[in-house]
């Protein structure tokens, strides 16, 4: 599978890189690699079509993001805790809640689950 260096203005190079799939399908990359100097060091697998139709095969957003604010709350649970982390938990508690809106939208078409809009 050929993969491609994900490119923007927030992310840093700094010690790694992320890649993607360069072809995909359902519109969006669905692997993905994070890589340094001595190669992959994780590789994440999105779930690829609606799971009603192709079945449970990988992540959704919803588990990444609450792995991050799990790892922030651990920071703020030590001598790390700082407003940054604060503001960041909030603003991604906030996405999961726009995420499950999302879902709940779907969910009151009858549509959640499948590829229909």
């Amino acid at each position: 599978m050929e993969m491609v260096k994900l490119t923007s203005g927030l992310l840093t190079e700094k010690y790694t890189t992320v890649h993607h799939e360069k072809d995909y399908k359902f519109n969006a990359p669905h692997t993905f690699e994070v890589r340094s100097e001595d190669g992959v060091l994780a590789k994440i697998h999105f779930q690829e079509g609606p799971i009603k139709e192709a079945g449970i095969n990988g992540v959704n957003n919803e588990d990444l993001i609450n792995m991050v604010i799990r790892r922030l709350e651990g920071f703020q649970n030590s001598e790390f805790r700082c407003r940054e982390n604060a503001v960041a938990i909030t603003k991604l508690e906030e996405s999961l809640m726009w995420l499950r809106k999302r879902t709940m939208d779907r969910e009151a078409r009858g549509v959640e689950g499948t590829h229909t809009v």
